[in-house]
């Protein structure tokens, strides 16, 4: 229970810091952080999958890269239902989803890795 409480936390801090890196997304508060990056770990978990099986012709056919629209297109969608989160058009959504990705990958592989 801690471990998903402290990698929420964290992928709120990442939101806040894609926000601060690029002028493209807005984040209001830490707490609209907190909302947007619950949603976007449930929209990924639920609806990324669905829409990943759907898209796999394009996806195959841009080896790959369609995820990156996918990606863009859920975080762009996220920022429109969550108050306090704004992404000013798909081109924000494309680079402020990558920065995210990036982010949080770099963040959880330094903070919950396990080493041994």
């Amino acid at each position: 229970m801690i471990y998903l409480l402290a990698r929420w936390a964290v992928n709120a801090a990442a939101l806040l810091l894609v926000a601060y890196l690029y002028p493209g997304v807005t984040v209001e508060s830490f707490f609209a952080a907190l909302i947007a990056a619950l949603v976007l770990g449930l929209v990924n978990a639920v609806i990324r999958p669905i829409l990943i099986i759907l898209t796999l012709p394009a996806t195959l056919l841009t080896l790959g890269l369609f995820i990156f629209v996918i990606n863009a297109l859920l975080f762009w969608f996220v920022a429109e239902i969550v108050q306090g989160f704004k992404v000013t058009g798909f081109g924000a959504a494309l680079l402020g989803s990558i920065l995210y990705s990036v982010i949080t990958l770099v963040s959880s592989w330094l903070l919950f890795s396990t080493r041994k």
